[in-house]
């Protein structure tokens, strides 16, 4: 096998064990399974729509180191058009 093929393999294994991880709330850092969920109430704002209100920012981290585990949108329906 050469290898950049073996190089391959290993990344794709380790991009799933963290998408398992994700999952499973674990933290890829430390391996905690305690996290939390907050926002900073700075929200994200449509380029096209200069009026526009937009959305906050939801993290969930973990509480043991504060590794960020995810960012997603509160309500993503507001930047449909």
């Amino acid at each position: 096998m050469s290898k950049l093929l073996s190089e391959k393999i290993v990344y794709f294994y380790r991009k799933q064990k963290e998408l398992v991880r994700l999952k499973e709330n674990k933290c890829l850092k430390c391996n905690s399974e305690e996290v939390a969920e907050g926002t900073d109430f700075m929200p994200v704002k449509p380029l096209n729509k200069k009026f526009s209100m937009g959305s906050n920012k939801i993290y969930t981290f973990c509480l043991n180191c504060g590794e960020v585990l995810s960012i997603r949108i509160e309500n993503p329906m507001k930047f449909k058009e």
